[in-house]
């Protein structure tokens, strides 16, 4: 019988050793990925990752609900905008790193996907301009931007779990995608030229 996350974390609480793992076989793999997506640099986010679940440990008996990826987010969110503030510069975001993400697919932040490789050399170097332009654009937007277009497009949230794990209102969420989508129409406008 597979545990709720409830379940994982009253019994983590009670010092069930196995519970704690479990959760992080669970989510850890969707959260590296947001932190790396976030901070450009998977050895920063690893750092991160475990400052994360430190905390996930150390504030187990806070825990509201039943499931624990929006709470695990917020946390991971605020871990990473921390980081941000101690560096005092915003960490770039790569979006030519290979991640894993939800589905089991392994995925190039910001690529554009090319189904065949019959294109041409000049056609290919368009596609690598391209995607060099949204990865400098993505860059960019303000940390909460990029954050909600991360939570919400990479790691498939919805605006309530976006808005839960960013300690905001749906509002606010859709606000906040709005103007991510609106700057980065604005700093691409070739590309969003090409895609109508």
């Amino acid at each position: 019988m597979v545990k709720t996350d409830k379940s994982l974390i009253d019994a983590h609480i009670k010092g069930d050793t196995t519970a704690f793992g479990e959760i992080v076989r669970r989510y850890g793999d969707g959260l590296l990925g947001y932190l790396t997506r976030m901070t450009g640099s998977v050895e920063r986010a690893e750092d991160l990752f475990q400052e994360t679940f430190k905390r996930v440990h150390e504030k187990a008996d806070t825990f509201r609900g039943n499931r624990i990826k929006s709470w695990l987010f917020a946390i991971a969110t605020n871990v990473a905008i921390d980081g941000f503030r101690k560096n005092s510069r915003l960490q770039v975001t790569s979006l030519n790193q290979k991640l894993d993400c939800d589905d089991g697919e392994e995925r190039e932040l910001g690529a554009v996907a090319v189904a065949d490789n019959s294109y041409e050399p000049s056609q290919k170097a368009i596609m690598s301009e391209r995607k060099e332009q949204v990865r400098q654009a993505l860059e960019l937007l303000p940390a909460k931007q990029r954050a909600t277009l991360v939570l919400a497009y990479y790691q498939q949230l919805s605006y309530p779990e976006v808005a839960q794990a960013l300690d905001c209102s749906v509002g606010t969420v859709k606000t906040q995608m709005y103007r991510a989508l609106k700057t980065l129409a604005q700093r691409l406008p070739d590309i969003s030229k090409d895609t109508k």
